[in-house]
């Protein structure tokens, strides 16, 4: 397999064949796929395709009380929440399992705030292979349910998300396991291609898209898709919680790289992440963009999260409710024009935090 493909270093230019456990370069740059050729990458996704459980090919659907509240001409919504775990993170986690196996894999270890958890306990429960997710304390007991429903061996780890990574990284150092990590491996970047994918087709096509930014594999993904059909992106807004902004802060000051932040408690635990490994990459496909990054506060989240559920019949979850009140925000500084046509992903549903 290894013939297919080789990692290379967006950051430093450097190439490898064999990637590291922890994914990252000698840089510190978490490593990007190579692939030999298109037909190379067309073998290796139809050597997954068994483990496959219908993610994608999510619904796009009209939300004009939306388009009214905030005067803009349209948005729509990508309801990534039908997704079989609940979440976007299927596109990622069918890849990054079927990697995990065509790597010879028995096991995979993974860190999550809970919905990659999910989406990486459920195919690799598909797959034959045992999962271990490594979790923070405080994550919301349905997203641990379900983790637990898929067979999945769950470590609950004081302290933040940041906390949960180290401790993964430590077990997979200690117990030689494959770190299917949702935030480094490449293969679950290629799997989040496919939200592109679907993206690139619409019509009429989007001036912008607005989204949940923790680790940003949506941006990836839709940079991914973009780039391989020569196609322009549309403007890319990237927003997190007020709570835990280094990538945000970082856009404000004009800095290349995220600034570190000590993160505190936020009701969109799914972008509470304080040191996003591929957050270089991130601010500069936004900025490639032509796009913008903006941070919000609770209030302005679980606002919207009532407004979408009432007015437009979507429970989303608030990491996914974090976007529309970012747009918002974007609107009232002066950053989107009232003719843009935008598209906001709802990345989750609201049933996995209702207990949160």
């Amino acid at each position: 397999m290894g013939t297919a493909w080789h990692y290379s270093c967006r950051r430093c230019g450097a190439s490898r064949d064999a990637a590291p456990a922890d994914w990252l370069c000698h840089c510190g740059e978490p490593l990007g796929i190579v692939w030999a050729s298109a037909e190379a990458r067309a073998e290796f996704l139809a050597g997954a395709a068994d483990l496959s459980l219908g993610e994608g090919n999510t619904p796009v659907v009209d939300l004009p009380r939306v388009a009214a509240r905030l005067g803009l001409r349209r948005v729509r919504a990508k309801l990534e929440l039908v997704n079989p775990t609940g979440s976007f993170k299927d596109r990622g986690a069918w890849l990054l399992v079927g990697a995990a196996r065509a790597l010879g894999a028995a096991e995979v270890v993974e860190d999550s705030s809970g919905n990659a958890g999910a989406a990486v306990a459920a195919y690799a429960a598909r797959a034959g292979l045992r999962a271990h997710i490594f979790v923070p304390a405080d994550t919301p007991a349905p997203k641990l349910t379900q983790i637990r429903a898929y067979g999945a061996r769950i470590v609950s780890v004081p302290g933040g998300r940041e906390a949960a990574t180290l401790a993964a990284i430590r077990y997979v150092q200690e117990a030689g396991l494959f770190y299917a990590s949702h935030n480094r491996s490449p293969f679950f970047t290629e799997g989040m291609a496919s939200f592109g994918d679907e993206v690139l087709p619409l019509e009429p096509a989007p001036t912008d898209v607005v989204v949940p930014v923790g680790n940003g594999s949506l941006v990836r993904g839709l940079w991914v898709a973009y780039r391989r059909t020569g196609r322009q992106l549309p403007r890319l807004h990237g927003i997190q919680a007020r709570a835990c902004p280094p990538l945000a802060e970082a856009w404000e000051k004009g800095l290349p790289e995220p600034v570190e932040v000590a993160a505190a408690p936020t009701v969109a635990r799914g972008i509470r992440v304080e040191r996003p490994p591929r957050g270089r990459q991130v601010l500069e496909i936004i900025r490639e963009s032509q796009g913008t990054m903006a941070a919000v506060d609770d209030r302005e989240i679980l606002e919207w999260g009532r407004f979408l559920a009432e007015h437009e019949g979507i429970f989303a979850e608030p990491t996914s409710a974090a976007a529309f009140a970012g747009l918002a925000r974007l609107i009232a500084d002066g950053r989107l024009p009232p003719d843009a046509d935008v598209l906001v992903p709802i990345t989750g549903t609201g049933l996995k935090a209702a207990a949160g």
